[in-house]
């Protein structure tokens, strides 16, 4: 029978192993929560459905875009109301891929490198950058962060143009 103390260094590690497992599960389970709020936002996008999209926001949230063009830097900013109230004339497919995901607590944030084509024509890649907060109501977009630029600068969409 083993001494008392190494059946306790024993009993310390297997339940310091089981707590990091059952950690790292939970873990998962929330960025795997955080991914599907940035893919239900991706869904809506390319379902032109701008109420649906702002659903996922709080009410006071911003989004950014940021291009480069002709050596200078454009930055539109725009509300969640604004974007609520902004019906969308074109047909958009915006694909992402290779997310990354981050959580601290109750703040989260993907980078989603994505590609969109707009009435079936490729437009422009970059990424989106969306920023989370956890409510009572669950995750919620506090800001959305996009850069807008063309190859080499950003990827497309590793699977081809869509329906390919």
């Amino acid at each position: 029978m083993p001494h008392p103390s190494i059946k306790s260094l024993i009993t310390i590690n297997v339940c310091s192993f089981l707590m990091c497992c059952v950690s790292g599960i939970q873990a998962n389970e929330v960025e795997d929560e955080v991914l599907a709020l940035a893919d239900q936002a991706l869904a809506r996008i390319s379902a032109e459905d701008t109420v649906g999209l702002t659903d996922l926001m709080l009410d006071d949230a911003t989004m950014y875009s940021s291009a480069f063009r002709d050596g200078e830097y454009h930055v539109r900013r725009r509300d969640a109301e604004e974007e609520r109230n902004t019906p969308i004339e074109v047909a958009l497919d915006e694909r992402g891929f290779d997310p990354v995901v981050h959580v601290s607590g109750p703040i989260a944030m993907v980078w989603y490198p994505y590609d969109i084509y707009v009435d079936g024509e490729w437009s422009h890649c970059g990424v989106d950058i969306f920023n989370l907060v956890r409510t009572n109501d669950g995750w919620r977009i506090a800001a959305l962060v996009w850069s807008v630029e063309q190859p080499p600068a950003c990827r497309k969409h590793p699977a081809g143009p869509p329906g390919s």
